[in-house]
C-alpha cells in the first residue's frame, strides 16, 4: 500500500541523510534534509484511520525547522528555532487529550521536570559563554517548552497504558537529547564534545519522530 512506499522512501532518505552527516558531508545534508519529515508526514496521512490535526501541524513546523536551519546564520537559526518550538506546543497538544490526571502521580511528575530542567540549565551553562546574549533566554526558553511536551508525553504515558503512549514518549525523550545536543554542536566551545556532531543531532532527532508518529498510529488504530 501506499503508505509504506512513503515509509520506504523515509527511511531511505533518512540512511542518505545520516551517512551524509558521519561523513560530515554538508552539501549532500542539504540536499536530503527537506524530504525527511515530508516523507514521514506522507506516511502518516496515508495510514492513519483517525488524522490528528496537531500532529499533522507538528510534523508541518518540524518541517520547516528543518528547512530554517539549512542556511548558516544566528538569524535563521532563531526562526528554525522558532518553528521546532511551535512543533513541541503541537506535539503536547496531541497528548493532552489522553492525559487522566487521576492517574498522573504528581511525585513522578515533579522528580522528572526537576531532571529535565536540570539538564536544560546544565546545557544551557555550558553553551552560554559561546552563545550570543539576545540568543541565551530564547534557548533557554526553548529547552523548557521541550521538557514541557516530554512531561505531557510522560503523563500520557501515565493515562494509558498502551505501547503506543511508550514509543511517544521515547520518542519525547529523543527530541530533548537531539535539541540538548544540537545547542552543544552549535555553541559548545569544545568544537568535538559531541561524537559525530550533525549525525548524532540527526539520529536521535529522526527516531524520536519516527517513534512518535509510530505511536499514535498504534493508538489510533
Amino acid at each position: 500500500m501506499i503508505q509504506y512506499l512513503f515509509l520506504v522512501l523515509f527511511f531511505l532518505f533518512s540512511i542518505l541523510h545520516l551517512i551524509s552527516s558521519w561523513k560530515d558531508d554538508a552539501q549532500n545534508r542539504k540536499k536530503t534534509k527537506p524530504f525527511l519529515l515530508i516523507l514521514l508526514l506522507l506516511y502518516y496521512l496515508s495510514a492513519a484511520h483517525h488524522k490528528d490535526i496537531f500532529l499533522i501541524l507538528a510534523l508541518l513546523t518540524s518541517w520547516l525547522g528543518d528547512v530554517l536551519l539549512i542556511p548558516k546564520g544566528h538569524h535563521w537559526f532563531a526562526a528554525g528555532g522558532i518553528s521546532f518550538l511551535l512543533s513541541h506546543v503541537f506535539f503536547a497538544l496531541v497528548y493532552v487529550k489522553r492525559i487522566t490526571l487521576s492517574s498522573v502521580s504528581l511525585v513522578l511528575i515533579i522528580l522528572a521536570a526537576a531532571v529535565y530542567f536540570t539538564v536544560s540549565f546544565l546545557i544551557m551553562r555550558a553553551v552560554k559563554d559561546n552563545t550570543p546574549k539576545k540568543m541565551v533566554l530564547p534557548m533557554g526558553l526553548y529547552l523548557i517548552v521541550n521538557s514541557i511536551m516530554n512531561l505531557f508525553a510522560l503523563m500520557q504515558l501515565m493515562s494509558v497504558d498502551h505501547s503506543g503512549t511508550l514509543l511517544a514518549y521515547i520518542g519525547a525523550v529523543s527530541f530533548f537529547i537531539s535539541d540538548c545536543t544540537l545547542f552543544l554542536v552549535r555553541y559548545h566551545r569544545q568544537t568535538g564534545i559531541v561524537y559525530k556532531k550533525h549525525f548524532t543531532v540527526m539520529l536521535t532527532y529522526l527516531l524520536s519522530e519516527f517513534l512518535i508518529v509510530s505511536g499514535i498510529l498504534l493508538l489510533k488504530g
